[in-house]
């Protein structure tokens, strides 16, 4: 299975648009957003009628009473609060919006792999026995677009810079 993890993407609709048409060319079957989808809108304009299973939590810029109620109206989307787990092919995955959290997650030893956004910078760090990741900014704000795709499978992890696609 192929997971794919985004963050921060600002309500860049063309960057958007152009992640979700390489997410189905490329089998994504799952995608996880850690946070700042800014507008809830883009979950009902894009995200939900993507058909792809879709996983979200706060960011800092979130409508915090507006986001949970439009992620209800689809099937394929499963929003999470400020925290999210998965099992998936017997991995243990968190995701959250915030670095520090995510820290703490991948320290307390009970994930495999965590996720995290906040800051836009793309990133791998081995935590314990697990790995601490952040796909960067789908939105392209103030680095490269970029996210990043777990194959489940092989367990294998790569950042992708959406500009190469």
């Amino acid at each position: 299975m192929k997971l794919a993890i985004i963050s921060d993407s600002h309500d860049n609709i063309p960057n958007i648009e152009k992640f979700l048409a390489w997410a189905k060319a490329n089998q994504i079957e799952e995608i996880i957003h850690c946070g700042d989808i800014a507008a809830p809108a883009m979950v009902g304009k894009f995200f939900g009628p993507a058909g792809i299973k879709f996983h979200c939590v706060f960011g800092n810029v979130a409508d915090r009473e507006i986001l949970p109620k439009v992620c209800e109206r689809f099937d394929n989307v499963k929003f999470h609060g400020d925290l999210g787990e998965l099992e998936l092919a017997g991995q243990r995955m968190a995701f959250c919006h915030f670095p520090e959290l995510a820290k703490e997650l991948a320290q307390s030893g009970k994930y495999n792999l965590v996720f995290y956004g906040h800051d836009h910078k793309p990133a791998m760090e081995n935590v314990g026995s697990g790995q601490m990741v952040n796909p960067g900014t789908l939105g392209g704000l103030f680095q490269k677009a970029t996210f990043a795709v777990y194959d489940t499978v092989a367990k294998n992890l790569e950042l992708k810079v959406l500009e190469l696609l």
